[in-house]
């Protein structure tokens, strides 16, 4: 039987060893997505893999720079999204930016990833909702994601300027919580309603959570801000 006139090139070791190093990602963010940070070890990756763990440590000094190069491969991809449409936003509502509007520029341009992306990406988002909060994990994703948090800070400041700064903060914070159980793939919500919501329906996890955030922002915010009132005039009498 005549060869193929158009062999299939050999891959470099360069190629190889870019490819080897993917699929330890791969399998480091699969793990720290189910275990969290402190449940893995380059013992339980390199089994994950199936290669020696050896081959961990030629590529990662340790589990904190495997860590680090997990999160480092995705960040951009997140941040960057999420930048261009807060700035997206804020240009086409000019003096008119909204709670809402806001929100929805900051939580749908990620849950368009999930919905559409990979299953790496969903599997990077679970282990964003497991490790950010913890002391080692939360230092390395304030890195990359401080930035986008304070734009969107920014811009709820936009479209409520006679909030106090602290209402807006905390508001932020109960998001962040909500992004982070939606995420976190536990399919607690799954079980609780009987199949009626499921967490990897993301279409309708962005048609009810920005709505639902902005009106707690705006209750929050508002009653606050009459109690500050009430207390000036208090104070005046």
């Amino acid at each position: 039987m005549p060869r193929s006139s158009n062999p299939k090139p050999r891959r470099t070791k360069a190629e190889q060893r870019a490819e080897s190093r993917e699929q330890i990602l791969d399998g480091a963010e699969y793990l720290f997505s189910q275990r969290g940070l402190y449940g893995v070890t380059l013992k339980d990756v390199a089994q994950q893999v199936g290669v020696h763990a050896s081959l961990l440590h030629y590529y990662f000094d340790d589990k904190r720079g495997l860590f680090e190069a997990v999160v480092d491969r995705r960040a951009s991809v997140t941040t960057d999204r999420r930048m261009e449409a807060m700035d997206d936003y804020e240009l086409q509502a000019g003096d008119s930016v909204t709670v809402e509007g806001a929100l929805h520029a900051f939580l749908d341009t990620d849950l368009d990833l999930y919905l559409n992306g990979s299953e790496g990406l969903r599997n990077y988002a679970a282990m964003g909702s497991q490790i950010a909060n913890t002391v080692e994990g939360g230092e390395v994703f304030n890195e990359h994601f401080d930035r986008v948090v304070l734009r969107l800070i920014d811009l709820l400041k936009k479209a409520m300027p006679d909030a106090a700064d602290e209402d807006i903060f905390w508001g932020y914070h109960f998001v962040n919580a909500g992004l982070m159980a939606t995420v976190a793939r536990t399919r607690r919500i799954d079980r609780l309603s009987g199949g009626l919501c499921r967490l990897d329906d993301y279409t309708a996890v962005q048609a009810r959570m920005a709505p639902f955030m902005a009106a707690g922002f705006i209750a929050i915010c508002q009653e606050r801000a009459l109690a500050r009132a009430s207390e000036t005039v208090a104070a005046g009498d």
